[in-house]
């Protein structure tokens, strides 16, 4: 990971080793031999991380945490503290210190605090261009959060396609946010001021699909004592959405096809033609290119809707977006209840960042709001929340933290430069054998592509 940090510490020796190690882990590093350089060095360019001996002559670090906090209260500070500080550097930490570590101190363990940090710093950055953006009245930022570039994609696609009243088919994994988008669409189109409905398809039963799409009249079947209308035309003039539309039986699938190339339905029992003027939102858990190939979907209705389409991307590809939007969801959540959020500790990043989040961005803010309410019976730390659905998981050794922790980094940079090697290993500040030999650890491979 590549990022600015300022060490300070009045041995030379201790200076220049902790320098070496960091740049060769990819950092930009300076260093200052006491309090009043370091000051100085922060106001000339603030670094994203300051690392800072809790003893030195003149001026400790305590005291120069609290000099760099006036100046920018969001640089994190880490203290090299002797065995004696140890309780000193707690109440530091109190006082707002990131961290502390013991000396002599663990070089692998330094780098993963220090780039906790640093990632920690980006996040509030983040978070604060987040609200600005939300801040702007019936912004798309608002509705599809995100800093990273597969969400700037779809608000994009959502912006352009918005405008049209051409169908659209939106594909993406449960959770993903299939629902939003399509309200979205909606809601910055013309058709914003009519009804926008939505309809389950794999909830409803197939032998009520026509009824309830196209209604029915009187008689038409037992127990239609009255006339009733369908979702289409209760729709009508604004957005229907057919989430699920994988579930539909085929049979119906024809009269919906039917229905779109005519404009027009019929009600059950009726053979009067009424004309419907409605946009369709088709959305899917799965890929209905591959179901029409393979005979699962219709393949004439597959390619009346699919005059456009958006995928949403799954949480996993969307690493720089997890914590941002755990913050959001989490202070959220902790303001309406009322209450006051506990910062995120290291473990809880790791947690976070390590998880593979298979109920994308639905499960993540359930967790996020279970751990602004902070109850026990959920778990109060992000690591046992996630582990309540796992009995008996073991705590991750601080090796697996690291692994996991670098593992997502490298994804991330991998998918953020399109996998391109050379433009990683130059984000990254790692040499291409080095960056090879940890893909291959890690078993990273783009996607569509085997394995050697």
């Amino acid at each position: 990971m590549s990022g600015s940090v300022l060490v300070v510490d009045d041995e030379e020796i201790v200076r220049n080793s902790v320098r070496q190690w960091l740049e060769l882990g990819g950092f930009t590093v300076r260093v200052a031999a006491g309090a009043d350089e370091a000051i100085r060095l922060v106001k000339e360019a603030p670094p994203e991380a300051v690392l800072t001996d809790f003893r030195m002559p003149h001026r400790s670090g305590l005291e120069l945490m609290g000099d760099i906090h006036r100046a920018d209260p969001d640089i994190p500070v880490v203290l090299l503290t002797a065995h004696g500080d140890v309780p000193l550097a707690v109440a530091a930490m109190r006082e707002g210190a990131y961290d502390f570590l013991q000396k002599p101190h663990d070089p692998e363990l330094l780098s993963a605090v220090i780039t906790r940090a640093i990632e920690r710093r980006r996040l509030k950055v983040q978070l604060s261009q987040l609200a600005d953006r939300l801040a702007a009245p019936g912004a798309i930022d608002a509705r599809l959060i995100g800093l990273s570039k597969p969400m700037a994609a779809v608000r994009a696609s959502v912006l352009e396609l918005a405008g049209h009243d051409r169908d659209v088919i939106v594909t993406g994994e449960t959770g993903t946010g299939k629902e939003v988008v399509a309200r979205a669409l909606h809601d910055f189109g013309p058709r914003a001021k009519a009804p926008f409905v939505a309809v389950n398809c794999a909830a409803i039963p197939a032998e009520l699909f026509e009824s309830e799409l196209f209604g029915h009249e009187a008689g038409a079947f037992t127990g239609a004592r009255g006339a009733r209308i369908g979702k289409f035309e209760h729709a009508s003039g604004g957005t229907l959405l057919l989430d699920e539309i994988e579930s539909m039986p085929l049979p119906f699938q024809a009269k919906i096809l039917r229905a779109l190339q005519e404009r027009a339905i019929e009600r059950v029992g009726s053979n009067k033609l009424l004309p419907i003027d409605v946009r369709i939102i088709a959305a899917a858990k799965g890929d209905l290119a591959a179901d029409s190939r393979q005979g699962r979907f219709r393949s004439d209705l597959y390619f009346r809707l699919a005059a456009a389409e958006i995928r949403l991307p799954a949480l996993r590809e969307r690493d720089n977006d997890v914590l941002l939007l755990f913050e959001h969801f989490a202070a959220a959540a902790a303001k309406g209840a009322g209450r006051t959020m506990s910062p995120l500790r290291a473990d809880d990043l790791d947690a976070l960042l390590a998880h593979d989040w298979p109920g994308n961005v639905r499960e993540l803010k359930n967790v996020a709001e279970r751990y602004a309410l902070g109850l026990v019976a959920t778990g109060r730390s992000v690591a046992e929340i996630l582990r309540r659905g796992e009995p008996g998981a073991p705590q991750r050794s601080l090796a697996n933290r690291v692994a996991a922790y670098e593992r997502a980094l490298i994804e991330a940079a991998l998918r953020e430069h399109d996998w391109s090697i050379a433009a990683v290993t130059e984000d990254l500040g790692v040499p291409r054998r080095t960056l090879n030999e940890k893909m291959a650890k890690y078993a990273l491979t783009r996607p569509g592509r085997k394995e050697s």
